[in-house]
């Protein structure tokens, strides 16, 4: 029986397959667990991180998609803080959708481009 977990773990590895970061365009991963969510910008080539974010770090109490929102603003802050313009992005297994799609509309409005 193939549960929810190893169904992302399928489709992320499918994913990582075809998406990597380089030097120029790294790559904007995220994690969700079931309270917090977690940004990442990658260098693959270095296996660096450039920049993170994450909902630990902002203080309010507010729902999960307002949280996610946050989370890709200060994405979008720090990577443009270490020189990052375009990013890949890698959904790491998760429907686009939700959370997901909150974090990633933040990071474009925020000026990162993918």
């Amino acid at each position: 029986m193939v549960t929810k977990d190893l169904r992302r773990l399928k489709i992320k590895k499918r994913i990582r397959g075809k998406v990597s970061g380089t030097a120029e365009r790294p790559r904007l991963t995220v994690f969700r667990s079931n309270k917090q969510i977690y940004a990442q910008v990658i260098n693959d080539v270095e296996g660096k991180t450039v920049a993170a974010a994450s909902s630990l770090k902002v203080g309010e109490k507010t729902s999960k998609k307002e949280l996610a929102a946050k989370v890709g603003e200060m994405i979008a802050k720090n990577a443009q803080e270490a020189g990052i313009q375009a990013v890949v992005f890698d959904r790491n297994g998760y429907l686009y959708h939700g959370r997901i799609k909150e974090l990633a509309d933040a990071a474009r409005n925020g000026g990162l481009k993918f």
